[in-house]
């Protein structure tokens, strides 16, 4: 991680692949808390918005409000050696801003490996706008996870190794503490898999909001979902 990671963190650790499921793993818990960024103009467009290679917009307005309110929720649950870690995204760079704003919380620390899926040559437009153009790459992308979006792009595989490469610094760093971590749709759906042991393709059986908030423990090897898009922006129903 880069400037702004806590120095008091902990020693690092060699970190364990998680286990799933019940049982008596022991061992101090480390609980991610993932947040959404807030809404763009691509965003609220539906439009493919990856990392850095792409138009990487900023906040809108209504983004930077969402992130005020979702602060203001989390505040009152935070321990007080909390630690933010954000992806080097433009969008979720200011969005922890206003967290750190709000909460208390340090400058955040960056961990490139939490970064959006680089969609490639599809950067900017919407799905429909994909499928006019091209309906068999679109197809052939949703069937595998090895397929590299817009051609150029990252495949769903590689974009889960750097995940659960970032997550597993991250534990090691912060072990014992509770890790607020500012990132997207693509990487928060694939830390949540695999903490349910689930393949790849459940990435389209879930939809998380915008500056919504999810909730990963890690103790003893094994991990556990405590909460999925949850948040003062998540829908009721």
């Amino acid at each position: 991680m880069t400037a702004g990671t806590d120095p008091t963190a902990a020693t690092p650790q060699t970190p364990q692949t998680p286990q799933r499921g019940w049982g008596g793993g022991g061992g101090e818990t480390t609980t991610l808390v993932l947040v959404r960024h807030g809404v763009t103009v691509h965003t609220a467009e539906k439009r493919f918005s990856g990392g850095l290679t792409g138009a990487n917009p900023p906040l809108s307005d209504a983004g930077r409000e969402q992130a005020r309110a979702t602060a203001a929720w989390l505040a009152p649950a935070l321990p007080a050696d909390a630690v933010l870690v954000t992806s080097p995204v433009r969008r979720t760079v200011e969005t922890a801003g206003v967290l750190a704003e709000v909460t208390g919380l340090g400058p955040a620390g960056t961990e490139d490996g939490f970064a959006e899926t680089d969609f490639g040559g599809w950067e900017g437009m919407t799905f429909a706008e994909v499928r006019a153009a091209d309906a068999a790459a679109l197809d052939t992308w949703v069937a595998s996870p090895d397929v590299a979006a817009g051609g150029t792009g990252e495949s769903f595989g590689a974009v889960r190794d750097r995940v659960l490469a970032a997550r597993d610094r991250v534990l090691a760093s912060y072990a014992g503490r509770t890790v607020v971590v500012v990132s997207h749709v693509t990487p928060i759906k694939v830390l949540v898999a695999d903490a349910l042991g689930a393949p790849l393709s459940a990435l389209y059986a879930m939809e998380l909001s915008p500056a919504s908030v999810t909730v990963v423990a890690h103790a003893g090897g094994r991990a556990s979902v405590r909460g999925f898009d949850t948040g003062p922006h998540t829908p009721r129903l």
